[in-house]
């Protein structure tokens, strides 16, 4: 079937809404996976859903019209085993980016298609699965043999994909359940509000966030730099009651005083020189939304005070205005420093503390998210070669050797190592020597002395060594200069298991 027009595509989806609207719980997905395949012209449509784990996908319906098969050939409930979207790297991306992929035409060597039916597919089209909130349940997916124009189908699936989940919703609520009313417990969505990791640290901080959607009042976020203070705070606002309006941040370090008053509250013409006209403040932008003050330990004591009141009496005075108007707004306050010791050594209002600390979020720092160093390198990477639209492999040694390390600069330095490797390796293999050199640098290690810090690479060197030398251990000591012996020992002394024969 050849692809529509736009015009065409306007009145398809129209007609098909109706036929969605009018579908029964049993042929919902069964009609919504046909209506993918009609509006495209691909032969194949999938919809996976994301279970409770938010990591795995379920092909949940599939429209699939064989060559020598008649054009309603479906099959639908497919019971193929569960994909863990980490490893595959297209629906890595379009779930994590929450943006569709278009590939026109398929390469074999850069695209890893293994999730599709076997065949010679040219063209494919990833579309997020978000519902009427905006959070992604999954992904739809339309495949061809043949190379398609997909570029304007995208905007039409998603508006399909969340009418189908709404249906699915209606249906889901009007069967028995057992339980009076609707339930309100803080649960994490499928993809746990943009949080990567499963560590005990990270599902703490989920938890926090879901106790705090509901709410309007004052979150303050503590963490070290580069531990995630905005995605949380993103997250507050996304999944929140305020989440149809503005999401804004200002750096309270980034501006100096007299500026940062007047992008905060805003002035009225001719309030200071150079006041041509008014202006309205990030508050007033923020008006239904979300305000985040980044770095709000670095504000200027003179702001506290005006801060202060706009959080008591919910109202702002712009520069050069006599009368005072309210605002609708949440803020959300974020800082790397400890504002305890701060309001010890006057440099932070007390008052203005305790208004900012109605709900105070600790943010764990990476080194105490046991088991979260290598998800979190696997997604950056995955993220890094899906832009460039390839595929990376790891070795033993390069995760071995993060999860070893300290990392000071927390997750934003672990996505700068894993960005900066992924160019190094030219898409291929992720090695150890991607990470420490060139230049020849090593980072700074994490907790330890000397003598641990030196057995961390030293680890890592010999692991690297024997990937590449298929566990040979001969050959891995003929390459490290030593006596098989030696290496043997060490082995022993570094807990490396290898599980070849003694004569290798």
């Amino acid at each position: 079937m050849p692809l529509l027009s736009f015009d065409e595509q306007t009145t398809e989806l129209l007609r098909q809404c109706v036929t969605l609207a009018s579908a029964g719980h049993e042929t919902l997905l069964h009609d919504f996976v046909r209506i993918l395949s009609d509006i495209t012209g691909c032969e194949l449509a999938q919809v996976y859903l994301l279970d409770s784990t938010g990591v795995r996908l379920h092909l949940d319906a599939e429209h699939h019209v064989a060559a020598s098969v008649a054009d309603d050939a479906v099959v639908h409930g497919t019971a193929q085993p569960a994909l863990d979207y980490r490893d595959c790297p297209l629906l890595h991306f379009t779930l994590r980016q929450g943006e569709p992929l278009y590939l026109n035409p398929i390469i074999a060597v850069l695209h890893d298609i293994s999730f599709l039916p076997e065949c010679r597919w040219q063209t494919l089209l990833c579309v997020p699965l978000a519902d009427v909130a905006g959070q992604v349940k999954g992904l739809m997916l339309c495949a061809s043999s043949r190379q398609r124009p997909l570029h304007g189908a995208a905007g039409v699936l998603a508006q399909l994909g969340t009418l189908m989940l709404a249906r699915k919703a209606d249906h889901a609520a009007l069967e028995p359940s057992g339980v009076a009313g609707p339930t309100h417990s803080p649960v994490a969505p499928a993809d746990g509000y943009g949080l990567i990791g499963d560590s005990l640290a990270i599902s703490q901080t989920r938890q926090m966030i879901g106790k705090v959607l509901r709410s309007d009042c004052t979150v303050l976020l503590n963490g070290e730099t580069g531990t995630g203070k905005e995605v949380v705070a993103r997250a507050i606002h996304h999944y929140g009651e305020r989440r149809a309006g503005a999401f804004v941040v200002q750096n309270c370090a980034a501006c100096p005083e007299g500026l940062l008053e007047s992008e905060l509250f805003g002035y009225r013409k001719g309030a200071f020189t150079g006041a041509l006209r008014d202006r309205p403040g990030l508050f007033d932008t923020a008006c239904g939304g979300t305000l985040l003050l980044d770095e709000i330990g670095d504000m200027p004591l003179s702001l506290q005070a005006k801060l202060l009141r706009v959080l008591q009496e919910g109202e702002i005075r712009p520069l050069g205005c006599n009368q005072p108007h309210r605002i609708d707004v949440r803020v959300i306050a974020a800082t790397h420093r400890d504002l305890r010791a701060l309001v010890k050594a006057g440099a932070f209002r007390e008052d203005l503390y305790y208004r900012l600390a109605q709900f105070p979020i600790e943010l764990p720092a990476l080194r105490h998210r046991q088991g979260d160093v290598a998800t979190l390198a696997r997604h950056f990477a995955a993220l890094a070669v899906a832009k460039r639209q390839g595929t990376v492999r790891w070795s033993e040694a390069a995760l071995d050797y993060l999860n070893g390390y300290g990392f000071p600069g927390n997750v934003r330095e672990l996505k700068g190592l894993v960005e900066r490797a992924v160019l190094l390796s030219e898409g291929r293999q992720l090695r150890l020597e991607h990470f420490i050199g060139p230049p020849g640098v090593l980072p700074a290690s994490g907790s330890g002395d000397l003598r641990q810090r030196l057995e961390r690479v030293e680890r890592a060197l010999v692991i690297e060594s024997l990937h590449n030398n298929g566990g040979n251990r001969t050959q891995t000591a003929r390459e490290l200069g030593m006596a098989r012996r030696t290496l043997l020992y060490r082995l022993q002394r570094l807990n490396i298991r290898c599980e070849l024969p003694a004569d290798c």
